[in-house]
């Protein structure tokens, strides 16, 4: 009796985890790519040659970034995703950003909550991610090519007039706790109305905070290293990546509603003047790509990884080289041999001839200087 209530269960447990996985699988992701306003890239998803596609595949997504980039669509790419993608992108090849702010944010799952309130994400071209594989590549052809910027990396040196600064560019304050540093109260206006409320003796207050300004200082440093890129006589394509896991640090605290749907509507909002900011940076020439991703980030990971598909070329041509080695030493041999023969023959001439000229007599050529006429 025990065996079979043992089995009974097991069978109950691998049933549930089985719609659990495919629950989590299902509409748990979705992507918004935000186009420039001055320079549009996408296609608009209202007129009425375009279909919306229900949703697309993290490899097709992938794609469209490269495209956007600059570069070929990978070969692997299926029919459908390339129809998928001239339904998503102009259908110009000359008409490309080639700079993209390829970002994952954890912990929004809801295709709603995302466009809830505002403008900026409302309006750009959304759709769901079919997660049939977790992960995929953005396929780019050499690192000389394109430049990639990590927006992952984090910083603990915040100091409280930095959070003023933040709370002043939101159009909201802080009260700083004048006893103990980094222990005040953080007060942001939403666009609904309510008004968020960060207090930073909390720690996922304060997690959440930081990486906020942590996100920020990175959109600020790729900034500054496209200034210095857009010197150059060939500027390389831009692409800006990372994840933002801060949402998480507050549903783990409060719960999916209430201060971490709060702290989503500020995020988005952060987003909002970030992008704005860019599009005057790079003179409207970026796209963005955003993802939500509602999968924990210990079961899921980054969604888009980058990889270079020149690298192996490059080692095998390594090889090659080193194999012929011999025969590479023997023709440079050759060709010295016979620049060298040659520069000597040219400088012999280059002395007879001026040799001649000095001893050459100082006399009319009869020829030259004669009136005679041949006929």
């Amino acid at each position: 009796m025990d065996l079979l209530a043992r089995t009974i269960c097991f069978y109950l447990l691998t049933i549930a985890s089985f719609i659990s996985s495919n629950a989590k699988a299902d509409g748990t992701a979705s992507v918004f790519f935000i186009d420039s306003s001055t320079h549009h890239f996408l296609r608009n998803p209202s007129s009425n040659d375009v279909v919306k596609p229900d949703s697309m595949l993290l490899s097709e997504v992938s794609a469209a970034v490269s495209v956007l980039l600059g570069f070929a669509p990978p070969s692997t790419l299926s029919a459908a995703g390339s129809a998928k993608l001239n339904e998503v992108l102009v259908p110009n090849p000359f008409k490309r950003p080639r700079a993209v702010v390829a970002l994952e944010v954890g912990g929004i799952g809801d295709h709603a909550l995302v466009v809830k309130d505002n403008v900026m994400f409302s309006s750009a071209y959304s759709s769901k991610i079919d997660l049939r594989s977790s992960k995929a590549d953005i396929e780019l052809p050499d690192e000389g090519e394109v430049s990639v910027f990590s927006l992952d990396e984090q910083s603990t040196d915040y100091t409280d007039k930095d959070i003023g600064d933040f709370a002043a560019w939101m159009s909201g304050s802080y009260v700083i706790d004048t006893l103990e540093p980094l222990n005040g109260e953080l007060s942001i206006p939403l666009a609904n109305g309510d008004n968020l409320k960060l207090h930073m003796s909390k720690e996922s207050d304060r997690i959440f905070t930081t990486s906020l300004l942590s996100l920020i200082r990175n959109f600020k440093r790729a900034t500054e290293m496209h200034q210095d890129l857009s010197h150059n006589i060939h500027s390389p394509a831009e692409l800006l990546t990372g994840r933002f896991d801060g949402i998480k640090v507050l549903q783990e605290q409060y719960g999916t509603d209430g201060a971490a749907q709060h702290g989503v509507e500020l995020l988005l909002a952060t987003l909002s003047k970030i992008f704005d900011s860019l599009e005057i940076a790079y003179k409207g020439q970026i796209v963005g790509a955003i993802l939500f991703n509602g999968v924990a980030p210990v079961e899921s990971g980054k969604m888009l990884n980058v990889m270079y598909t020149s690298r192996s070329y490059a080692r095998l041509l390594a090889e090659k080289e080193g194999l012929n080695n011999t025969k590479i030493v023997q023709v440079l041999l050759v060709r010295r041999t016979l620049a060298w023969i040659t520069g000597i023959i040219l400088i012999i001439s280059t002395l007879l001839g001026v040799c001649f000229l000095v001893n050459m007599p100082v006399t009319r050529d009869t020829l030259l200087y004669s009136n005679v006429k041949l006929d």
